[in-house]
């Protein structure tokens, strides 16, 4: 049965969409095509009509899941709201539906060029997103090159121990830090 150009890109999307929340819970060698397509409602056959290959895929799920967290930082009203939905329990808690970065950064650096442009791209996003909120300095770039990196590292290391004091103190640590440096400047 044909479908028309219209329901094709439907269907891409919702792969991706699915791809994109199924790779950054259980990373990119967790889940296999077929699986990852029966989750957005499709067989497996379908699956080289929309992409060459799994990874193709997985720097197209990269890009679209840091869009989707560009959207949400952009609905938070300045720098240190951001910065507390990041550094939270809820962040910590759903790696499907928070950042692509702390979720997928080792495994990212495992993949081919395609996904680490993709994700290179991303990570450049979150650096100008928190620049644009900074003073215009001339270590403004740094400055954001380390809040980023703090938001990430702390996140990814919290996810990577049980819930407990130690999973807690990371992520309230450097929220705290991170607030404070800002508000020294």
């Amino acid at each position: 049965m044909k479908i028309s150009k219209e329901q094709a890109q439907a269907n891409r999307e919702a792969i991706v969409e699915t791809a994109a929340t199924l790779f950054r819970e259980r990373g990119f060698d967790g889940i296999g095509i077929g699986d990852l397509t029966r989750a957005a409602g499709f067989t497996h056959g379908g699956f080289y009509n929309h992409f060459k290959s799994k990874d193709a895929l997985a720097a197209e799920a990269v890009s679209a899941a840091f869009a989707t967290m560009a959207g949400h930082r952009e609905r938070a009203r300045d720098l240190p709201e951001m910065l507390t939905h990041y550094l939270s329990q809820a962040a910590r808690k759903a790696p499907g539906r928070s950042c692509p970065a702390a979720a997928l950064g080792s495994d990212a650096g495992r993949g081919d060029e395609d996904l680490k442009t993709a994700f290179a791209g991303g990570v450049e996003g979150m650096i100008a997103w928190v620049q644009a909120r900074l003073p215009d300095t001339s270590d403004a770039r740094a400055r954001a090159v380390g809040v980023v990196t703090r938001m990430v590292g702390a996140l990814m290391l919290a996810r990577a121990t049980p819930d407990g004091p130690l999973a807690d103190e990371l992520l309230e640590t450097n929220l705290q830090l991170a607030i404070s440096e800002l508000s020294a400047n």
